[in-house]
């Protein structure tokens, strides 16, 4: 890479905490406030301890284009499926004076890891406690995600598959499948295993509990798109060649799919509730940047466009089918921004991204078989890791825990002390 590239590309790498940020001031806001420090301290915990485990392990299991790695042969092909750099990221530090690639891909994935193993615990809002939020955080960065990491981003068998089969290589310029989806997975999977927060369900009707800070959500919206922009170029200049004359259209694409799915938000929950519905349209905002994320700066502006629509539109469903209809409760959305979102743009690039000398079809295909992996391999994982996981340190709180509200009962102090927080009527003791 040359030096503008480089400095480029770590400017870009900075502005991915924004992300984070403005993923913990969603999903705190949409909690309750009784709840609020607890999600905030989370957050910290969840990226201090995914940063850890991912350079001490994670990282040499991701690796990264060029790297070492673990591959075997069958049927003449060769399936490249794990890493095999050095633990504690010693590979990284010898290769320095080689160029700085392996350690700008690091700096990013540390970033990018974090973001991945936030997104769940807004799906335990209110009932997950803390420990086992940091040891659920621990396996998804020490394994899971470098896994499917490394089969798109560092060289493995998904970004190969142009040579071993003779279709195009899955794509996922800006994490929509290697963040997002896997993040997402991790946030279905941690919601059925601690169940429904206490009054969420009664005779099977779902109760509406809001979130007790909406601006701050709004404002996590705007966080967001500058974190969102950041790991999109980042993740293009590294892993897909893009260089600094594509970015300007990265940032253009990710401001255009995160406003046409807020647009799309706003108009389905007014035509389906008669008033736009806020915390929807934030939710529409983000899955308009999950979405486009898959295809960066690579689409045009009008497909970029046609993304956020449909992942604005889609998301609003998904939230209601799945608090609705299949009981799962997920406070901040993240299941459906997330995961749901992720996989339309994953298809979505097969259906409207460049060809690039092969056929329509073979995009396609090479875009299902990354979706296939991602349910049929990715997801069985995941879940089995949490399962495995709260036998071993139960994942919920008791009972009190749940009535008194998670800032009490783990932290002993809540986050508005000068407020008076009274029970809500659908959280009984």
């Amino acid at each position: 890479m040359s030096l503008l590239n480089v400095a480029v590309c770590l400017v870009c790498i900075f502005l991915v905490p924004l992300s984070a940020a403005g993923l913990a001031l969603i999903y705190q806001g949409l909690g309750r406030s009784r709840s609020a420090a607890h999600a905030m301290l989370a957050t910290l915990c969840a990226l201090g301890v995914a940063a850890i485990v991912f350079v001490a392990i994670g990282f040499s299991w991701a690796g990264y284009p060029g790297g070492a790695a673990h591959a075997f042969h069958t049927g003449g092909v060769r399936w490249d499926w794990l890493g095999a750099d050095p633990f504690l990221a010693h590979g990284v530090r010898s290769g320095l004076l080689k160029g700085p690639y392996a350690a700008l891909v690091l700096c990013l994935q540390i970033f990018a890891v974090g973001v991945a193993v936030l997104i769940p615990v807004s799906s335990g809002n209110d009932r997950w406690r803390l420990l086992p939020i940091c040891c659920s955080s621990a396996l998804l960065a020490g394994l899971l995600y470098p896994l499917f990491s490394h089969w798109v981003w560092g060289g493995g068998w998904l970004a190969q598959m142009g040579s071993s089969f003779g279709i195009p290589a899955f794509s996922d310029a800006g994490g929509a499948g290697v963040v997002q989806v896997v993040g997402g997975f991790a946030a279905l999977s941690v919601a059925w295993v601690l169940g429904p927060r206490q009054g969420k369900y009664s005779e099977g009707v779902a109760t509406a509990i809001p979130g007790h800070n909406i601006v701050l959500v709004l404002f996590g919206c705007l966080l967001g798109l500058v974190g969102w922009i950041g790991l999109d170029s980042a993740t293009s200049m590294l892993f897909y060649g893009a260089t600094v004359d594509l970015l300007p259209m990265v940032a253009i694409n990710a401001m255009l799919s995160a406003a046409a799915g807020c647009l799309a938000a706003v108009f389905t929950t007014h035509l389906r509730y008669r008033k736009p519905d806020a915390s929807l349209s934030a939710n529409g905002w983000i899955a308009g940047l999950v979405a486009g994320s898959a295809g960066c700066g690579r689409v045009s502006p009008g497909v970029a466009i046609l993304i956020g629509l449909v992942a604005g539109g889609l998301v609003t469903f998904l939230v209601e089918t799945l608090e609705l209809k299949l009981l799962v409760d997920d406070p901040g959305g993240a299941i459906s921004v997330h995961a749901g979102a992720g996989l339309w743009g994953l298809i979505a690039l097969g259906l409207f991204g460049p060809v690039q000398g092969a056929s329509r079809m073979g995009l396609i295909l090479a875009q299902l078989v990354g979706v296939a992996t991602l349910l049929g391999v990715m997801f069985p994982l995941i879940h089995a890791g949490n399962l495995l996981l709260n036998r071993i340190l139960p994942y919920r709180v008791d009972s009190d825990g749940d009535w008194q509200g998670m800032d009490i009962r783990e932290l002993g102090a809540g986050a508005y002390p000068e407020f008076v927080m009274h029970a809500d009527e659908f959280a009984p003791r």
